[in-house]
C-alpha cells in the first residue's frame, strides 16, 4: 500500500475545491465509516488509507458534476495523490460516471456505502432522535424500499455494490448503519470544526 496523505493534507485539498457543507460533511462521514470498515474487514494497517480515500473520493464533485470522477485525477495529483489512492476515488464511479473498475475489497466497499451513507443520514434526519444509533434494519429496509425517499440515492448503485462485494443486500444495510452509528460522535465532532 502507497504511503498516504495526512488527514490535514488531504482535509486541506478537499476544502480548496468543494466549499459547500453539505458536501464536506460528506466527505468526513464517508472518510470515517471508512475507516470503520477498514478494521471491521481485517485491514486495520491500511485504515489511514482507506479513510483517506473517503475523504476525497467527491474532490471534484461540486465544481466539476458533469465531470466526476474524471477530473479527480487532476485535482488529486495536485495533492501528490499516489495512483492507488487515485485508482480507488475514480472506481466508485464505475460504470456511472467512468470505466475505472473496483478491484480491491476497500474500493468495492466505497462503492456500495458512498450511495448508502446518503440515504442514513437522510432517514437518521426523520428520525425524532437526529440519529442513526437508534435505527434499527427494518426501518432502514423500509425507507430503502421507498423509491420517493431520498430518491437521489441510487437503489441500484447500492445493490450492484454489494454483488461486487458478495454479501446479500441485508449485510450492506447492516454494516453501512453500524458503521454510521459508530461514527456519528467523531462525524460530528469533525463538522463543527469546519
Amino acid at each position: 500500500m502507497e504511503e498516504t496523505l495526512k488527514h490535514e493534507e488531504a482535509l486541506t485539498l478537499l476544502k480548496k475545491y468543494n466549499q459547500e457543507t453539505f458536501h464536506l460533511i460528506h466527505g468526513l462521514t464517508v472518510e470515517a465509516i471508512m475507516g470503520w470498515f477498514a478494521n471491521e474487514l481485517g485491514y486495520e494497517e491500511e485504515s489511514d488509507f482507506w479513510r483517506t480515500v473517503g475523504l476525497l473520493h467527491d474532490i471534484d464533485f461540486e465544481l466539476y458534476p458533469e465531470q466526476h470522477c474524471i477530473k479527480a485525477p487532476e485535482l488529486l495529483k495536485e495533492g501528490n495523490a499516489g495512483d492507488a489512492l487515485i485508482h480507488a476515488v475514480c472506481s466508485h464511479g464505475y460504470g456511472i460516471c467512468c470505466d475505472v473498475e473496483p478491484v480491491h475489497t476497500m474500493e468495492k466497499v466505497l462503492f456500495a456505502a458512498d450511495e448508502l451513507t446518503g440515504l442514513i443520514g437522510a432517514a437518521a434526519l426523520m428520525r425524532p432522535s437526529k440519529s442513526c444509533k437508534d435505527m434499527e434494519l427494518k426501518s432502514l429496509k423500509k425507507k430503502f424500499k421507498d423509491k420517493k425517499f431520498a430518491a437521489g440515492c441510487s437503489r441500484d448503485v447500492i445493490r450492484k455494490g454489494a454483488e461486487l462485494l458478495g454479501w446479500e443486500l441485508d449485510e450492506l444495510l447492516e454494516k453501512t448503519l453500524k458503521a454510521m452509528a459508530a461514527c456519528e460522535d467523531e462525524i460530528h465532532a469533525q463538522t463543527e470544526a469546519l
